[in-house]
């Protein structure tokens, strides 16, 4: 008998542990791979395979490489995982802008996540996204009102994009906007993915007032696409440790800078 292929589980956390090594180092060898993750060689490739077919990374002949610096963050299953205590902090900053009626528009990020997880004490609101995730955290909740925009869904966004999400944006407008970038340099804010990145334009025109949330890390990086600029925020929340040449960029460009406490230096 041949043998049994592992549960969905191991084989999943056996590709973000790969993921993750890919995404820290640039590049790989997947003979290294198998040794680390205690596999064959076989396995290794077919996993990569599986990988490099969802254009998470690529696969060259003898290693793995990340396809961007950022790659490895694309999928959902890992960004949600990266500065959670962060992200906590920031949200309860941010809850403190949204009044009771208001209509929200979220984006794919999971920055907004746990600002989605709290809305339920600014009730009634409408919230209005294209990340499926939102409306599990915050649909069930009374008073709160969720659309959902159609379009092209992806599972490692766990969103929908396309021409569909652009024509139901056309419609709409939003007392606010809450969205993040994975990275943010002088004021500027990339995507290494295009059409994400033009879904949150879109979502800036249909909404009257603009916030980006953004922990520390994402300060620095660039990536193929530009997105939007300091210009067109009125606030950006992020924690301590945020650069303060970034911050003073923001400040200049007329942004509200906030700066969330991290639960060691809140008070208590």
């Amino acid at each position: 008998m041949g043998r049994a292929r592992p549960p969905d589980a191991v084989v999943a956390a056996r590709r973000e542990r790969i993921m993750e090594r890919v995404g820290a180092a640039g590049e790989v060898s997947i003979a290294d791979l198998a040794d680390e993750l205690g596999v064959s060689l076989m396995t290794v490739h077919r996993d990569l395979d599986e990988l490099a077919g969802r254009s998470l990374l690529r696969k060259l002949r003898g290693r793995a490489s990340a396809l961007h610096s950022m790659h490895a963050e694309f999928a959902i299953q890992f960004r949600r995982r990266s500065m959670v205590a962060e992200k906590e902090a920031i949200a309860a900053a941010a809850i403190e802008l949204v009044g009771s009626g208001s209509t929200i528009l979220l984006d794919d990020s999971t920055s907004c996540l746990p600002l989605a997880a709290k809305l339920a004490d600014r009730a009634p609101l409408t919230v209005i996204t294209n990340f499926l995730e939102v409306a599990r955290v915050i649909g069930g909740a009374e008073g709160i009102e969720v659309l959902l925009l159609g379009g092209e869904y992806s599972a490692d966004f766990d969103a929908v994009f396309g021409h569909d999400v652009h024509q139901g944006l056309r419609g709409i407008h939003a007392d606010y906007f809450f969205c993040s970038a994975p990275a943010v340099t002088a004021g500027a804010l990339y995507h290494p993915v295009r059409r994400s990145g033009s879904i949150k334009r879109s979502m800036l025109e249909a909404s009257a007032r603009h916030v980006l949330l953004a922990d520390h890390t994402k300060f620095g990086r660039t990536a193929p696409f530009v997105v939007a600029h300091a210009r067109d925020f009125d606030v950006l929340v992020t924690d301590e440790n945020a650069p303060e040449e970034e911050l003073t960029v923001w400040s200049t460009e007329g942004a509200t800078v906030t700066i969330a406490p991290s639960a060691d230096s809140a008070p208590v």
